[in-house]
Protein backbone atom coordinates (compact mmCIF):
# COMPACT_ATOMS: atom_id res chain seq x y z
CA UNK A 1 0.00 0.00 0.00
CA UNK A 2 2.77 2.43 0.93
CA UNK A 3 4.78 1.58 -2.20
CA UNK A 4 1.74 2.22 -4.44
CA UNK A 5 1.09 5.54 -2.74
CA UNK A 6 4.73 6.62 -3.11
CA UNK A 7 4.61 5.77 -6.83
CA UNK A 8 1.40 7.77 -7.17
CA UNK A 9 2.75 10.94 -5.57
CA UNK A 10 6.00 10.74 -7.54
CA UNK A 11 8.45 13.60 -7.12
CA UNK A 12 5.97 16.10 -5.71
CA UNK A 13 7.86 17.53 -2.72
CA UNK A 14 4.74 18.69 -0.87
CA UNK A 15 2.68 15.54 -1.47
CA UNK A 16 1.40 13.55 1.48
CA UNK A 17 1.75 9.79 1.58
CA UNK A 18 -1.64 9.55 3.27
CA UNK A 19 -4.47 12.07 3.19
CA UNK A 20 -7.64 12.60 5.16
CA UNK A 21 -11.15 11.79 3.93
CA UNK A 22 -11.37 15.10 2.05
CA UNK A 23 -7.85 14.91 0.63
CA UNK A 24 -6.24 17.10 3.29
CA UNK A 25 -3.86 16.62 6.15
CA UNK A 26 -4.56 13.89 8.68
CA UNK A 27 -4.42 15.44 12.13
CA UNK A 28 -4.39 13.68 15.46
CA UNK A 29 -7.83 15.16 16.11
CA UNK A 30 -9.19 13.58 12.91
CA UNK A 31 -7.71 10.22 13.90
CA UNK A 32 -9.01 10.53 17.46
CA UNK A 33 -12.53 11.12 16.23
CA UNK A 34 -12.44 8.52 13.44
CA UNK A 35 -11.07 5.79 15.72
CA UNK A 36 -13.12 6.81 18.78
CA UNK A 37 -9.79 6.95 20.59
CA UNK A 38 -11.03 8.22 23.94
CA UNK A 39 -13.71 5.54 24.19
CA UNK A 40 -11.40 2.73 23.07
CA UNK A 41 -8.55 3.49 25.49
CA UNK A 42 -11.00 3.92 28.36
CA UNK A 43 -12.75 0.62 27.57
CA UNK A 44 -9.39 -1.18 27.38
CA UNK A 45 -8.15 0.44 30.58
CA UNK A 46 -5.31 2.34 28.88
CA UNK A 47 -6.34 5.90 29.70
CA UNK A 48 -2.64 6.79 30.05
CA UNK A 49 -2.09 6.21 26.32
CA UNK A 50 -1.87 9.34 24.21
CA UNK A 51 -3.01 9.68 20.60
CA UNK A 52 0.58 10.45 19.62
CA UNK A 53 1.98 7.17 21.00
CA UNK A 54 1.21 5.05 17.89
CA UNK A 55 3.12 7.59 15.78
CA UNK A 56 6.22 6.53 17.69
CA UNK A 57 5.47 2.81 17.81
CA UNK A 58 4.96 2.42 14.05
CA UNK A 59 8.26 4.00 13.00
CA UNK A 60 10.14 2.16 15.75
CA UNK A 61 8.76 -1.21 14.64
CA UNK A 62 9.48 -0.34 11.02
CA UNK A 63 13.08 0.57 11.82
CA UNK A 64 13.46 -2.58 13.95
CA UNK A 65 12.29 -4.58 10.92
CA UNK A 66 15.32 -3.28 9.03
CA UNK A 67 13.82 -0.49 6.93
CA UNK A 68 16.61 2.06 6.29
CA UNK A 69 16.18 5.40 8.02
CA UNK A 70 16.11 7.39 4.77
CA UNK A 71 13.22 5.21 3.53
CA UNK A 72 11.42 5.41 6.85
CA UNK A 73 11.68 9.22 6.67
CA UNK A 74 9.72 9.16 3.41
CA UNK A 75 7.11 6.76 4.76
CA UNK A 76 6.61 8.86 7.89
CA UNK A 77 6.45 12.06 5.86
CA UNK A 78 9.18 13.77 7.83
CA UNK A 79 11.20 16.59 6.34
CA UNK A 80 14.46 15.55 7.95
CA UNK A 81 16.22 12.47 9.24
CA UNK A 82 16.56 14.16 12.63
CA UNK A 83 12.78 14.29 12.99
CA UNK A 84 12.50 10.60 12.12
CA UNK A 85 15.22 9.73 14.63
CA UNK A 86 13.33 11.54 17.41
CA UNK A 87 10.38 9.21 16.82
CA UNK A 88 12.42 6.03 17.31
CA UNK A 89 12.54 4.40 20.73
CA UNK A 90 14.34 1.06 20.65
CA UNK A 91 13.54 -1.35 23.45
CA UNK A 92 16.15 -2.99 25.69
CA UNK A 93 16.24 -6.15 23.56
CA UNK A 94 17.13 -4.10 20.48
CA UNK A 95 19.98 -2.42 22.34
CA UNK A 96 21.29 -5.79 23.60
CA UNK A 97 21.04 -7.23 20.08
CA UNK A 98 23.00 -4.26 18.70
CA UNK A 99 25.72 -4.84 21.29
CA UNK A 100 25.95 -8.54 20.44
CA UNK A 101 26.08 -7.74 16.73
CA UNK A 102 28.97 -5.34 17.29
CA UNK A 103 30.74 -7.85 19.55
CA UNK A 104 30.45 -10.58 16.91
CA UNK A 105 31.77 -8.22 14.26
CA UNK A 106 34.73 -7.16 16.36
CA UNK A 107 35.61 -10.72 17.35
CA UNK A 108 35.61 -11.97 13.75
CA UNK A 109 37.21 -9.00 11.99
CA UNK A 110 40.82 -9.76 11.02
CA UNK A 111 43.42 -7.23 12.06
CA UNK A 112 41.61 -5.95 15.14
CA UNK A 113 43.25 -6.43 18.51
CA UNK A 114 41.49 -8.89 20.84
CA UNK A 115 39.16 -7.35 23.43
CA UNK A 116 40.65 -6.59 26.84
CA UNK A 117 39.90 -9.03 29.70
CA UNK A 118 37.53 -6.52 31.32
CA UNK A 119 35.67 -6.03 28.06
CA UNK A 120 35.37 -9.78 27.52
CA UNK A 121 33.74 -10.21 30.94
CA UNK A 122 31.31 -7.39 30.21
CA UNK A 123 30.36 -8.88 26.85
CA UNK A 124 29.76 -12.32 28.39
CA UNK A 125 27.28 -10.78 30.88
CA UNK A 126 25.22 -9.40 28.01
Amino acid sequence: MVARRLLTIGDQPDARVFTGPRGGRITTAVLRDAAHWDDVVQTLGYEHQRRHDPRRTGPTWTADAGVPLHVLRLIAGHGSLQTTQRYLHPDLQSVIHAGRTLSNHLSTTPGLPPPSPGMSATLRRL
